[in-house]
């Protein structure tokens, strides 16, 4: 599938996105990643989700971070922006727009705390993403990478996007090749989901 195509897929499910069995198993995963994220930065003020969907992660964190002064979500679907907005009500804080993670548009050094939650597969250029989210990062800040890896090959390769391999050592290479430092993984307990924290 094309980057193109793959974008409009998500657009078309924007809507539907969080309904039935796998809306459930998204909320799931980022209700998993929350607890990571809040343990690994407890104090966060900043906050970026890379390929935020919906918005139902940052909501979580809004909810659980009451003295967060910014929550930004990227997502490059627009409808699903449009969702994640509408979803966010009176809650100031937070912010959505459309973007990538390869063009993150923000400055350097603005966020304490970046997540990315099953969207990593997605990216065309996951080094670049990478070396994207750890620009946009505070030295110390921290990062959250959950999606479907495996410790080996096979089964990722059954079951990943446009046959795309996802392995803990392949990433571990590529977040210490950007510069991401202290790695730590975190198994949620669900199918092949996985989670590495890092620090900026």
């Amino acid at each position: 599938m094309s980057r193109d195509r793959d974008i409009q897929a998500f657009d078309d499910r924007a809507r539907s996105y969080e309904e039935g069995w796998l809306g459930r198993l998204h909320h799931d995963i980022a209700d998993r990643v929350v607890d990571i994220a809040l343990a690994r930065a407890p104090g966060a003020e900043t906050v970026l989700d890379v390929g935020c969907g919906t918005g139902y992660l940052l909501r979580q964190m809004a909810a659980r971070l009451p003295e967060a002064t910014r929550l930004e979500g990227v997502d490059p679907a627009p409808t699903m922006v449009e969702v994640a907005r509408a979803s966010a009500g009176q809650d100031e804080r937070i912010h959505f727009q459309t973007g990538t993670a390869e063009q993150l548009p923000f400055s350097n050094r603005e966020f304490q705390l970046v997540i990315s939650t099953t969207s990593f597969d997605h990216w065309a250029d996951q080094r670049a993403g990478l070396a994207e989210c750890l620009r946009v990062m505070t030295r110390g800040g921290r990062f959250v990478l959950a999606d479907q890896f495996s410790a080996w090959l096979a089964p990722t390769l059954l079951i990943g996007h446009r046959g795309r391999a996802r392995t803990t050592s392949a990433t571990n290479i590529l977040l210490r090749e950007v510069g991401f430092r202290g790695l730590k993984w975190h198994g949620l307990g669900i199918l092949l989901v996985k989670a590495v924290s890092a620090t900026a």
